[in-house]
């Protein structure tokens, strides 16, 4: 399997070289030349194999032979050594007075919720970073000289990336975010390992973060000086394993004579893309909802055919807060960038910090079900395409444990959420960081020193 940038197809890299490089010299991210297609028996007789093995079937075709297979299924293995339960959530009668902004009907007992927050940072981005630090440390073998990763995060990208690669041999870890916009426990999973982590608090915006990494990666000075490599979704080794859940989900899937909707929480669309690549590979779904707070860059363009990037706005589903998604150009891709085939299997809502909060609470005190501000987010958008669509059944992923947003969610429930054991032991450490301006001039400054 070879990767062509998306601003140059004539350009063709390997697995390897595309996860080392993370970004394409032209500035174009990588895809593959090839979506693979899965044989039909996989998919219907999916209950019979372990996740280990469905996950290596899955990525196999796309890292090819620059992986050996041992050395491919052990990165599998490590990657997903924790669970990936698909929970029913109750129905519920409608109370009489029902709050504002909260569904206006009982969502179908058919609907679940699929809990990505089981890993070491309890969070998705666990698997991608998992399974991108592992390939990565494997391949910077050959190379004899450290390997920088630079990363921005919105919140649970930073956390994941640090453990993943934390004490990993040869690599160096910068991370960027966004002052007083992360949550105080995602604040700690990214500022508090030290050793080979590093963390950069920038007085400005995700997509300012955002932006300064890809200002990196194209400076010809810096990337002559360091070896330069991105962590963030847009490199194709965080972005491709994301594919695996929703395989995960489809084995528990109860009702295999009914694909699921999948409504999936939305910031810079790279776990929705990854689910549009295990459908496009044969993957049973009947429809996906990318479901978005107040940053309704993508709802818009679906709606008057119009992509207009705009500034990001803070939400209470901070990890989504992104004004220009840099995956969405990768969703375009997989259709030949044809709005109508998009639309025919991808639908775009947005979700308002009063709604959320209306959820939350419909959710925990109808439902006995406590999501976190993005879960939120993706229930509501899940409940109106079922209301909208009768006989739909569905599922929206639950990416975080409500505990990294206890800040938010626990004055709502006035409740204290029970504290997982990694977490109690993140609030006895010191954070550790180093304040710069969204100005690119400051980053390639400390890069360089």
């Amino acid at each position: 399997m070879l990767y062509y940038s998306l601003n140059n197809p004539s350009t063709r890299v390997t697995f390897k070289e595309a996860t080392i490089r993370g970004q394409a010299p032209d500035k174009g991210l990588y895809f593959p030349e090839r979506i693979p297609t899965l044989p039909k028996e996989f998919i219907d007789k999916i209950d019979r194999y372990s996740r280990e093995e469905i996950a290596w079937r899955v990525i196999s075709p796309y890292v090819g032979d620059t992986l050996t297979e041992d050395e491919l299924r052990r990165i599998v293995a490590e990657t997903i050594n924790f669970d990936f339960p698909l929970v029913s959530i109750p129905s519920h009668t409608p109370a009489t007075n029902p709050l504002p902004g909260s569904p206006n009907s009982p969502l179908t007992p058919d609907a679940y919720t699929l809990e990505l927050f089981h890993g070491p940072t309890l969070a998705f981005k666990d698997v991608g970073a998992r399974f991108m630090s592992r390939c990565l440390g494997h391949f910077v073998r050959d190379i004899h000289r450290p390997v920088t990763v630079l990363v921005a995060t919105s919140g649970d990208t930073g956390g994941a990336v640090a453990s993943g690669f934390y004490g990993v041999e040869g690599v160096n870890v910068v991370i960027l975010y966004p002052s007083g916009k992360v949550s105080s426990v995602q604040e700690l999973q990214l500022t508090t390992l030290g050793n080979n982590i590093s963390a950069l608090e920038v007085d400005g915006t995700f997509d300012d973060c955002q932006r300064m990494v890809k200002e990196a990666f194209s400076d010809p000075l810096l990337n002559d000086r360091l070896f330069l490599t991105s962590a963030n979704s847009i490199n194709v080794a965080r972005w491709l394993p994301q594919q695996f859940y929703y395989f995960f989900a489809w084995q528990q899937w109860p009702d295999k004579q009914h694909p699921p909707v999948i409504s999936v929480p939305s910031g810079n669309f790279g776990n929705i893309c990854a689910g549009l690549m295990a459908w496009s590979s044969g993957l049973p779904v009947s429809h996906f909802i990318a479901a978005c707070n107040a940053n309704d860059i993508v709802p818009v363009y679906l709606r008057t055919g119009e992509y207009q990037a705009k500034a990001a706005r803070p939400t209470l589903s901070n990890a989504m807060d992104v004004g220009n998604p840099s995956n969405f150009v990768r969703i375009l891709e997989i259709f030949d960038k044809q709005l109508p085939s998009l639309k025919s299997i991808l639908s775009s809502v947005s979700i308002s910090d009063e709604e959320t909060v209306a959820t939350i609470l419909d959710l925990y005190t109808h439902h006995q079900y406590l999501p976190d501000p993005h879960g939120a987010v993706g229930y509501l958008a899940l409940q109106r395409y079922l209301a909208a669509h009768p006989g739909a059944k569905g599922i929206f992923l639950e990416t975080a444990h409500p505990v990294k947003f206890y800040d938010v969610v626990e004055p709502l429930i006035g409740s204290t959420i029970p504290l997982p054991e990694n977490v109690k032991t993140l609030l006895n450490h010191q954070k550790h960081s180093t304040r710069i301006a969204p100005d690119y001039a400051q980053l390639k400054e400390y890069l360089l020193s």
